[in-house]
C-alpha cells in the first residue's frame, strides 16, 4: 500500500473514494537466481518462449546486501548504495542487471515519497534493453498508479491502456483505477463503461464488487440525473457495506423518486440509531411524519430534539410542534407550544392559531382577545377564519352585536362564495339569537349579558 497519504479524491465531500494502489518490494536475489520467475500460466498476450536471463554472481551479492538494508527500511542508505552499484560497471554491467537496479531504485524512491524519482526509475525499466516484456508491462501498471497519485491523469491513462491492451487477465481493480482516471479526465462515459465491466464481471462470478466501484458508479449516474440507478446502487451498498451515510443518501434518493414511505422508513432507521444530529435533519424527519399524517410521532420527535438541544426552541419550531400536537388532537400540549412560541415571536398568525385553540377549549375570553390581537397585528394567513373565531367567541360571551360586527369583517375579507357562506349564516344566527334574548330581557327575564 502506498506510504504516502495522497488519495485520488474524485467525488467531492459526499462521495470520497480513496485510491488504494499496492506496490511490492522487488524480489530478493539469492545465489544468482533469476529475478523473473517463469509463470505457470501466461498472463500476457503473445508471450514467447525464450532463454531465461539471470543476474551474475557479483551483481547478486551486491544486491543481496541492498536487500538487507531494504528490509530494515533504511531508504537513504539503500538509494545511495544502489546509485553506487549502478555507476560501477564491474558489479552490474549487463542490460538485464541494470534493469534490476532500476526496479529497486523505483521502489526505494517511492518509499522516500519521491514520486518523481520513482517514476524516472520505472520509466528506465520500461525502456531498458534488458527488460523482459512481461516485466516492462507490469511496470507500466505501477507507473500508471504513480502518475495517478501525482495527478498526471493523461499519462496514467496511456500507461494503463497499454497494459490492458497486452494483458490477458484484467481484474476489477485495474478497471476501477482506469475508471477513476477517466473521471478525472472528464471522460465520464468511458469511466462508467469501465466500471460496468468490473462490476458485471464480479457479479457474474458471484463475487461481491468492491465498495469503491459502486461508489464511483453511483456518482456517475447521479451526475446523469439517473436517480433510479443511483437508488439501486445505494440499495446494494446498504446491504453489503452498511453505513449511515448510505442510509441518509438513499433516503434522499427515495425523496427524489417520490417514494415517500420508503424515504420515511430509511430516515427512521437512521434516526432510531441516533445518527441524525442536526436540527435540519431531525425537523425534516418530523415534517415527513406530518406529511404521512402521523402528527403524534412528529410531535414526539420535535420534543425530544428540543430536549436533546438539537432543535432550537425558536418561534418557527415551536409553532410546528404546536401544529403537530393540534393535529394529534392534544389541544393542551398544542396550546403550551404555541404560547411558548408567542413569547419568542408574537405574530398575528400565531395569535390567530392560539385563538382557535382557546375557542376549542372553551376559553372564550382568551379566544376573543387573541383573535382581536391577531387582527391588529395583521399578516394572518386566514383573516376570514380569524374573524369567524372572534365572532364565535363573542356569541359564547353573549355579545351578539359585536359578534355580528366580527362576522361582517369576515364576510368582507372572504375571497370566494364558499368562504362567504359561513359568516352570512352566523350573522343571521347572531341577529336572531340576540333579538330573542333582548325580548326576554324586556319582559323581565334574567338573561346573561355581554361579558367580554
Amino acid at each position: 500500500m502506498f506510504r504516502s497519504t495522497k488519495t485520488l479524491a474524485v467525488f467531492g465531500a459526499a462521495f470520497l473514494l480513496p485510491l488504494l494502489a499496492a506496490m511490492a518490494i522487488p524480489e530478493a536475489v539469492i545465489g544468482g537466481s533469476a529475478f523473473a520467475a517463469e509463470k505457470k500460466e501466461p498472463k500476457y498476450k503473445d508471450v514467447k518462449t525464450r532463454q531465461r536471463q539471470s543476474v551474475g554472481g557479483k551483481c547478486a551479492k551486491a544486491l543481496e546486501k541492498i536487500q538487507v538494508v531494504l528490509e530494515e527500511e533504511n531508504w537513504v542508505e539503500s538509494i545511495n548504495s544502489l546509485n553506487s552499484i549502478e555507476s560501477n560497471p564491474k558489479l552490474c554491467a549487463s542490460d538485464y542487471e541494470q534493469t534490476q537496479i532500476w526496479k529497486f531504485q523505483g521502489y526505494v524512491y517511492y518509499s522516500l515519497d519521491d514520486f518523481d524519482g520513482s517514476i524516472r526509475s520505472y520509466k528506465k525499466v520500461i525502456n531498458g534493453v534488458g527488460t523482459p516484456p512481461e516485466l516492462a508491462l507490469d511496470t507500466r501498471y505501477t507507473l500508471a498508479q504513480l502518475y495517478t497519485v501525482e495527478e498526471q491523469y493523461a499519462k496514467a491513462a496511456v500507461e494503463l491502456e497499454i497494459w490492458m491492451d497486452a494483458a490477458v487477465i484484467i481484474g476489477g481493480d485495474a478497471r476501477s483505477l482506469l475508471a477513476q482516471i477517466y473521471y478525472q479526465l472528464d471522460r465520464k462515459d468511458d469511466a462508467l463503461n469501465m466500471l460496468e465491466l468490473a462490476i458485471n464481471d464480479a457479479e457474474s462470478k458471484d463475487l461481491l464488487p468492491k465498495e469503491g466501484w459502486w461508489g464511483l458508479q453511483r456518482v456517475l449516474y447521479y451526475e446523469k440525473n439517473d436517480y433510479k440507478r443511483v437508488t439501486s446502487i445505494l440499495e446494494k451498498l446498504v446491504t453489503h457495506y452498511p453505513k449511515w451515510t448510505y442510509w441518509k443518501q438513499i433516503g434522499g434518493m427515495y425523496g427524489e423518486l417520490e417514494r415517500e414511505m420508503d424515504r420515511l422508513v430509511a430516515t427512521e432507521i437512521v434516526y432510531l440509531n441516533n445518527q441524525l444530529d442536526k436540527e435540519s435533519q431531525v425537523m425534516s424527519m418530523a415534517y415527513m411524519y406530518l406529511g404521512a399524517e402521523v402528527p403524534y410521532r412528529a410531535a414526539l420527535i420535535i420534543e425530544k430534539g428540543m430536549k436533546d438541544e438539537i432543535i432550537k426552541k425558536n418561534a418557527k419550531n415551536l409553532e410546528v410542534l404546536g401544529t403537530a400536537w393540534y393535529q394529534s388532537k392534544d389541544l393542551k400540549r398544542a396550546l403550551k407550544a404555541l404560547e411558548s412560541a408567542s413569547k419568542v415571536s408574537d405574530t398575528g398568525n400565531l395569535q390567530s392559531r392560539l385563538a382557535g385553540i382557546y375557542l376549542d377549549l372553551g376559553r372564550d375570553k382568551e379566544a376573543y382577545r387573541a383573535a382581536k390581537k391577531a387582527a391588529k397585528k395583521g399578516e394572518v394567513k386566514r383573516p376570514a377564519g380569524n374573524y369567524l373565531v372572534m365572532g364565535n367567541a363573542l356569541i359564547n360571551l353573549h355579545c351578539y352585536k359585536d359578534a355580528i360586527s366580527a362576522f361582517q369583517k369576515s364576510l368582507k375579507v372572504a375571497k370566494d362564495k364558499k368562504s362567504k357562506r359561513y359568516p352570512l349564516q352566523w350573522i343571521r344566527y347572531a341577529d336572531v339569537e340576540g333579538t330573542r334574548l333582548q325580548k326576554l330581557r324586556d319582559v323581565g327575564a334574567k338573561v346573561p349579558g355581554c361579558s367580554k
